[in-house]
């Protein structure tokens, strides 16, 4: 085979960045209509996202479908294929032939034009294409889509059988692995106990185990969050002719959950984990008898936790991974899905019965934070909406312009001035900062011009050097630049201009060559159409802007960025406490009208007054309830002090309803927030109506 032919046949001639990679690994893919020789093309009708990833999304976007839509379809643009970069993962997807290459047709005889085809790869090997999404299944982690996925010689594939329901087809194959090996593993007489990563799963799995060991005991065990509204009796139902037993823990607390339910404590033979939330592994290592095995389906299960928690109390148990991808499991997803097909619909039928859960509980929201930590220089985020804002800055860092960046009060905005100075020509020149606001309108041009001596009373008697000088070659920074007067402004505009002034009291003209850098929390264009800032300095220093997004618009970054302040201040103290995923559910619930700032100083603050070594969602609430009414305070203050005046009834309006809407967010019912604010119910449902909350 031709060398050419042979790297389409894996797809590795798709690759686009990062060059000479794979397409499973690779940043970006090639994703354009035509297709090779070696290559077909599916019409995708059905898309199912793994588990880590869809909830990923879920969280990032409060479960909100627009905007869940939004991101994946964002996704697939970008990099050309669905892979999540956060959870490093993504799925299986499902369509219709409608083209194939000469050689793909000739490697292929099985496969007609039109035919209903399942890809067993992931999609983060395929390049994908995205009209629209339909619609989202939650129940299922899938989507309803329209547009096209590019498949070559060497992508397995399942040609899909009319009798069976799509959605069932898709989980079972994405499981395929795990349930295959878990068949395996099942013997008759012999005790399995099934973590399950949801309902359905769970089902496919207990069944997967049956097919094989019609005698052996299975314990089937899921996470409180699996239930999605659905009564345990109703589930007990379903599970009561294939499980012998069903329980429900929470796996976050598997200490906890084991110091209620001690006759699980080493009563399994093998454990099989389908579930990749924190916590399930210890758990797994407390199921499993001495000598027995744990078999881990997931990719991302940190197995050797397990190991470590075993071999802490004695135990050997012998340890196995994800499998990979074997020929056989067309077959034996075939034959497991007719065996599990009632079982599934019985499933299927509480779904359809139950309002699907949209809302993280605590446990949920401090698990769910499965985003991989990114870090550029010393810059750590893992949202989404701040990866685009760093590739931007990146960019711009390369270019030897002036730059403004906007962003309110305590999003980091010297953050990015550092990642900027770090990565761009001047990166071994001098980057003076200077705070605008602190300078006095009568010392302001001879502060950034320097004067000479004896230019006017008080001077020092050798002259001074201003901030242009210092800055010489390099990067001079101009924060809260929207409070210097307009004289001064004009003073700017002109050196920017001619890169030549003089200094105060000087003669001599005075050339620099600085690349000018500004920042404002207040818009500059609108105080240019204020008339408070000028206009041609704005266009002068507006060449490239960036807009730092608050901290409540990318909420991924919450968690990596407390882990951050966390361990500093651990080390700081020399302590070594931890926050509870209630008490993380509780940082994502909050609003951060501080940003960045409030958050390293809410996490500084729960280090000294948290008294044990994990810090509680108690412990939080502690604290931001007192933000809150901080923030209430300052508001006031501010408008005291901009306006020189308040407007007493409407700033007591606003103060209660922000403590009525925090109320309501961070206790979940209207019970408990008439509670926490020490008012009837009534009262609060009235406030509530009133202010439209």
């Amino acid at each position: 085979m031709e060398d050419g032919i042979m790297d389409d046949n894996y797809g590795l001639s798709r690759v686009i960045e990062p060059a000479g990679s794979v397409p499973v690994i690779a940043w970006k893919l090639d994703n354009r209509r035509d297709i090779g020789p070696s290559e077909a093309r599916v019409a995708l009708e059905k898309l199912l996202i793994e588990k880590g990833a869809f909830q990923q999304i879920c969280n990032q976007c409060s479960y909100d479908e627009s905007k869940m839509k939004a991101q994946i379809m964002d996704i697939v643009h970008k990099r050309g294929k669905f892979h999540n970069p956060f959870t490093d993962s993504s799925g299986v997807a499902f369509g219709t032939i409608e083209e194939m290459g000469e050689v793909f047709r000739r490697d292929h005889p099985e496969l007609r034009i039109g035919d209903k085809y399942l890809c067993n790869e992931t999609m983060t090997a395929l390049p994908m294409y995205l009209d629209q999404i339909v619609s989202i299944d939650f129940n299922y982690n899938q989507l309803d889509v329209e547009g096209y996925g590019i498949i070559f010689g060497s992508t397995s594939s399942y040609i899909f059988e009319s009798y069976f329901d799509v959605r069932y087809v898709l989980m079972a194959n994405e499981e395929a692995g795990g349930l295959q090996r878990t068949t395996a593993l099942a013997k008759e007489n012999s005790t399995i106990a099934i973590i399950g990563k949801d309902v359905s799963t769970a089902m496919l799995y207990c069944m997967a185990a049956r097919m094989n060991a019609t005698d052996c005991q299975l314990i089937v065990i899921l996470d409180n969050e699996h239930m999605l509204g659905i009564s345990e009796e109703a589930l007990e139902n379903v599970f009561r002719d294939q499980a012998d037993k069903l329980i429900f823990l929470d796996i976050g607390n598997p200490a906890g959950s084991f110091l209620a339910r001690q006759e699980l404590w080493n009563c399994a033979d093998v454990v099989i984990n389908s579930e990749d939330k924190t916590g399930a592994e210890p758990l797994s290592a407390f199921l499993c008898r001495d000598g027995g095995c744990l078999y881990f389906t997931r990719m991302r299960s940190n197995y050797t936790t397990a190991i470590l928690v075993a071999e802490s109390m004695h135990k050997y148990v012998n340890t196995i991974g994800m499998d990979q991808y074997f020929g056989s499991y067309n077959d034996y997803s075939r034959d497991l899905l007719v065996y599990s097909k009632p079982k599934l619909d019985e499933i299927d039928v509480l779904y359809k019965n139950t309002d699907y859960v949209h809302n993280l509980s605590p446990a949920a929201a401090g698990t769910l934070s499965m985003h991989k930590a990114m870090q550029v220089d010393d810059y750590i985020y893992a949202s989404h909406v701040t990866d685009a804002m760093v590739d931007n800055v990146l960019n711009i860092s390369k270019y030897d312009c002036n730059v403004i960046i906007q962003g309110e009060t305590g999003v980091g905005k010297e953050k990015i001035l550092e990642l900027i100075h770090k990565n761009c020509s001047r990166n071994e020149k001098p980057c003076v900062k200077v705070n605008c606001a602190t300078i006095q309108e009568t010392l302001a041009e001879s502060e950034f011009f320097g004067y000479e001596a004896g230019a006017f009373t008080g001077a020092q008697s050798g002259g001074k050097i201003g901030y242009f000088e210092l800055a010489n070659n390099g990067i001079l920074f101009l924060d809260e630049i929207g409070s210097l007067s307009l004289n001064m402004q004009s003073k700017l505009l002109r050196v920017l201009q001619e890169n030549q002034f003089y200094r105060v009291g000087g003669t001599e003209q005075i050339t620099v060559n600085v690349r000018v850098i500004c920042a404002n929390n207040v818009s500059l264009q609108k105080m240019v159409e204020e008339g408070r800032f000028r206009e041609d300095l704005y266009y002068r220093l507006n060449i490239c802007q960036i807009n730092v997004p608050p901290l409540r618009d990318r909420k991924d970054d919450i968690d990596v960025l407390a882990r951050h302040f966390l361990s500093h201040y651990n080390k700081k103290y020399g302590m070594m406490k931890e926050i509870s995923g209630d008490g993380y559910a509780a940082l994502h619930g909050y609003n951060w009208p501080g940003n960045v700032r409030e958050l390293e100083n809410i996490v500084h603050r729960l280090i000294i007054n948290s008294r044990g070594n994990m810090i509680s969602g108690l412990d939080v609430d502690s604290v931001l309830n007192q933000n809150v009414y901080d923030n209430n305070i300052l508001d006031a203050k501010s408008a005291l002090k901009r306006e020189g005046h308040v407007k007493f009834d409407d700033i007591i309006e606003e103060q209660e309803k922000q403590l009525i809407s925090c109320a309501l967010e961070s206790e979940g019912t209207t019970r408990k927030a008439a509670d926490a604010l020490g008012i009837p119910q009534a009262k609060l449902m009235r406030k509530k109506q009133k202010y439209g909350l």
